[in-house]
């Protein structure tokens, strides 16, 4: 064996199984005597335990763990002698391998640790902040809801990033509103009117600039209402982050920490940053879904159709159904425009758009609005429709439609009707006495040719009659026993025989169910029925079955 100047070995560690040039090894070596005495150290043991000599007493030399491993290292079994162990020395972490030699000898073999373990703990902090990112996104894009899109961002920094947390959402006018939550306790949101420069960079951060490092802000300033309720104890540290959106900031985020914890570290700030990343996107998502969707709430309410009642002792009702579940509107449609005075016409029109979904409802709006805007000639349906053809012609629409216009005024029992097809089907007209007529009223659709021609019917409904305008989604339901048959207009013309005498809501209703049940599951087109029915005033009405209206002493035909 070879022995450096600063080895100090005993004759008999000539003996020592570790090779030639143990002295000159890049690992720190320690040989130690079963008395528990340092029998010699290499150069590299020398640097790292400088006060250790030939003849010293190792637990003066080593720290402590390493002692007790070499003092139980007889007492071991073989398995347990060849496992290393750990510890510090000097602010760096080791392994200590030992290996046995002669006279009882213990030679240990220290392998600095230090940086494989800081780089293990390194990529088990990003793998840990990846996932905590990964749940934030899940979590934050799971609503639309900007109010719970709120609460969640708060409770999930307090969750992961400080003992409290409050989310500052962009100012609406001179107040702010407030997302408060702290640990064991409810996330609570208020709006307060506060000074935003209270808080170092909260203002900056509310129009999206870069934050203010957390060494740079004093805690001792923060007021009391960036302060949940819940949070015990002084501040001691303090992060104030913008929370980046689509375009324009979604607000800002404070996190605070108590004196008591460890101060945010240059690492949790940036971390602080990519999660707020995640939630002013989100944020920013919901806001923008809020908006959009009270924008079509407020188009809506001019698509959806009307509700009908009576109107100058005339019965009114309709019901609509769309092809698809979702929606609310279509392309078929219905309104009522109701005269000023009993001597004067109220117009009903009633109609169908080629297509389905929201481009023909939006078609179907104009034509609503355009009729309206024609109420004043509504005495002659051949203009009004000549007119609307002429305004679907000049459109960027390429779609045409069917229509059907009823004029209606009541003139002592009776009730005068003025009925107009334009390329729609047929109105039915129940009678009294379960008679079903089809009005002989036709012409051609509206958005398509240059003219339009159109044959005008007048009729009447005595007590207890009814006149029914429907669209061929409910001829044309597709179903029955093997779903491949249509509803049909015979089928449609004998239900409507059993709704004879019933007010005009019963016969809607009816109608709309028995399409209803023949089509079951499968798929549809637009579904629109109206009615307008002359009441019979001597004739009381009772409930029977599922809502449909009969009059006393007549049952329907089953």
């Amino acid at each position: 064996m070879t022995t450096s100047p600063r080895s100090s070995l005993r004759s008999s560690d000539a003996d020592i199984s570790v090779g030639a040039t143990w002295g000159d090894a890049p690992y720190p070596v320690l040989v130690a005597g079963p008395d528990g005495t340092v029998v010699a150290v290499n150069n590299a043991a020398g640097r790292l335990l400088p006060g250790a000599r030939s003849g010293d007493r190792l637990e003066e030399q080593v720290p402590a763990w390493l002692y007790d491993a070499h003092r139980d290292f007889g007492a071991q079994t073989r398995e347990r002698r060849s496992k290393p162990h750990y510890g510090h020395i000097n602010g760096r972490f080791f392994e200590a391998h030992p290996t046995p030699a002669t006279d009882g000898d213990v030679v240990w073999w220290l392998v600095d640790d230090t940086d494989r373990r800081l780089a293990e703990t390194a990529l088990e902090d990003a793998q840990s902040r990846s996932a905590i990112l990964s749940r934030a996104s899940s979590a934050l894009l799971s609503t639309l809801n900007l109010q719970r899109c709120m609460e969640v961002t708060a409770a999930m920094a307090v969750q992961h990033l400080a003992d409290a947390a409050v989310l500052v959402a962009p100012p609406q006018g001179r107040r702010l509103q407030l997302t408060h939550a702290g640990r064991g306790g409810p996330v609570v949101q208020s709006l307060q009117n506060v000074q935003m420069a209270s808080v170092p960079g909260l203002a900056e951060a509310l129009q999206g600039f870069p934050p203010v490092p957390a060494r740079w802000i004093n805690p001792d300033e923060i007021p009391g209402w960036a302060v949940p309720n819940t949070f015990t104890g002084p501040v001691g540290s303090v992060i104030v982050t913008p929370l980046p959106g689509h375009g324009v900031p979604a607000g800002a985020l404070i996190l605070l920490r108590s004196s008591t914890e460890q101060a945010f570290t240059e690492g949790e700030e940036v971390f602080a940053r990519l999660f707020a990343a995640r939630a002013g996107a989100a944020l920013s998502a919901a806001r923008l879904y809020g908006e959009q969707a009270a924008i079509t709430t407020t188009l809506l309410q001019d698509l959806l159709p009307p509700a009908l009642h009576t109107v100058h002792g005339v019965e009114y009702a309709g019901s609509y159904r769309a092809a698809m579940e979702h929606e609310r509107v279509g392309g078929d449609f219905y309104d009522i425009h109701p005269a000023a005075t009993p001597t004067q016409e109220t117009l009903v029109l009633l109609g169908d758009v080629a297509g389905k979904g929201l481009d023909a409802a939006v078609l179907t709006g104009k034509i609503r609005n355009t009729l309206h805007a024609l109420l004043p000639l509504a005495d002659d349906h051949q203009r009004v429709l000549q007119l609307l053809n002429g305004a679907l012609l000049t459109s960027h629409h390429t779609r045409f439609a069917t229509l059907v216009l009823a004029s209606v005024r009541r003139q002592g029992d009776e009730t005068q009707l003025r009925l107009t097809s334009a390329g729609h089907l047929p109105p039915l007209i129940v009678r009294a006495d379960g008679a079903v007529e089809e009005t002989p009223t036709s012409g051609t659709l509206v958005g398509a040719l240059p003219e339009v021609a159109a044959r005008t019917v007048d009729t009447v409904l005595g007590p207890g009659e009814t006149c029914l305008l429907y669209t061929d989604g409910i001829t044309e339901a597709r179903g029955g026993p093997l779903g491949d048959e249509f509803f049909g207009e015979r089928r449609l013309q004998r239900a409507l025989a059993e709704c004879s005498g019933m007010p005009a809501e019963a016969v809607v209703e009816r109608i709309q169910m028995l399409a209803t049940q023949w089509i079951g599951r499968a798929a549809h087109d637009d579904m629109a029925v109206v009615a307008i029915s002359a009441p019979n005033p001597r004739s009381l009405t009772v409930t029977h079955g599922q809502g449909i209206v009969i009059p006393v002493g007549r049952r329907s035909a089953r």
